[in-house]
């Protein structure tokens, strides 16, 4: 009985520093993909939008698509990253 209290213990340690470290990344698994896009919308509307050149659509793609995936996936894993959080 006492060894399984012991594995229970080491076990939420294990989870918490889990924890810890998806904190620790979660402004960089946030934030950089939306600074990319962001970085690939201004040169599409600038070099392509505002000078006609249909060259950088593919810019504007990329960027939409790196936006949207990560709204798509990072909101949600957020919003259960705090759930976790606030549980313990």
């Amino acid at each position: 009985m006492r060894e399984e209290n012991r594995y229970l213990t080491g076990k939420s340690i294990v989870n918490r520093q889990g924890i810890r470290t998806e904190l620790c990344f979660l402004p960089l698994l946030i934030l950089l993909p939306f600074a990319v896009s962001i970085i690939l919308l201004w040169s599409w509307y600038y070099r392509g939008f505002s000078m006609g050149c249909s060259d950088y659509d593919g810019e504007l793609m990329l960027a939409l698509i790196i936006l949207i995936g990560n709204i798509v996936f990072d909101i949600p894993f957020v919003k259960s990253l705090v759930r976790s959080i606030h549980r313990k």
